[in-house]
């Protein structure tokens, strides 16, 4: 009896902890979202701030692919969001993700922008609980004057290359 209860003090009562998965300090995703009135694809000196827009942070599965881990926020009036997550998602794939924006004049999202990938763990080395994705943007149907003159200042000779 006494080794069935050693047993279950060193072996299934841990895996028990661990299958919770909570984090003692609760990772924060922190990221920004913009308009490009300019449809270049990424942020310009003519990009603003989307302020309301809905993101949420979602963890899939791995293998499956089946979302396990759902959670929205919101941006505030510099188009930032921060959306806190408790869980550890050590096996799974989570990334921040655009749902919608409130202004129609800037309501579709820029492929490729639409979504920012996420490491969700705390067993990776990083020391900060803050995560960091990248820049997600929503563009303008049609490019907004002035932004043909702004475009080519991106625009490169192969020469200069």
């Amino acid at each position: 009896m006494a080794k069935v209860l050693l047993f279950v003090a060193l072996c299934v009562l841990p895996a028990l902890v661990s299958a919770t998965r909570m984090v003692k300090n609760p990772l924060m995703v922190q990221g920004h979202v913009y308009c490009d009135p300019c449809r270049a694809g990424f942020e310009t000196p003519k990009s603003r701030c989307v302020s309301d827009a809905k993101v949420k942070v979602v963890c899939s599965d791995r293998k499956t692919g089946e979302v396990i881990y759902e959670r929205e926020g919101r941006t505030d009036k510099a188009g930032n969001y921060q959306i806190p997550v408790a869980e550890d998602h050590l096996d799974q794939i989570c990334d921040a993700v655009l749902v919608k924006n409130y202004q129609p004049e800037c309501a579709t999202m820029t492929p490729g922008r639409e979504r920012a990938r996420v490491i969700l763990t705390n067993y990776n080395g990083i020391a900060s609980t803050t995560r960091y994705a990248n820049a997600m943007g929503f563009m303008t149907e049609e490019p907004e004057a002035g932004c043909t003159e702004m475009m080519k200042m991106y625009q490169t000779d192969e020469e200069d290359v």
